[in-house]
């Protein structure tokens, strides 16, 4: 009997993963908010006006990076219970008496 890689336990594996890099994709988003929020209180207005016309188009508001991080983790526990359940529907579909 051959056990493919395309299982749910890889599918769980593969959501887990995918969890991960929202949380860290939108917590670098408020780190680099938070960075430039610092930086515009310390810097002249002709400095933070360059600084902004660098990633103007990638800027956004603190309160979609917490739906973000909010999402994330909940990929990353339902894709631990697909990974789980698939990991017990194996022992009880594969008997192994010795």
């Amino acid at each position: 009997m051959e056990i493919s890689g395309n299982t749910a336990f890889y599918a769980g594996l593969s959501t887990i993963q995918t969890g991960q890099n929202r949380v860290d994709q939108a917590s670098g988003q408020i780190a680099n908010n938070t960075i430039e929020r610092s930086v515009t209180s310390q810097s002249s207005e002709i400095q933070v006006d360059r600084l902004r016309a660098v990633d103007r188009s990638q800027q956004s508001d603190l309160a979609s990076n917490m739906v973000e991080m909010s999402q994330g983790k909940l990929q990353v526990e339902l894709g631990v219970k697909v990974a789980k359940a698939s990991d017990e529907m194996l022992g009880t579909l594969i008997d192994t008496f010795a």
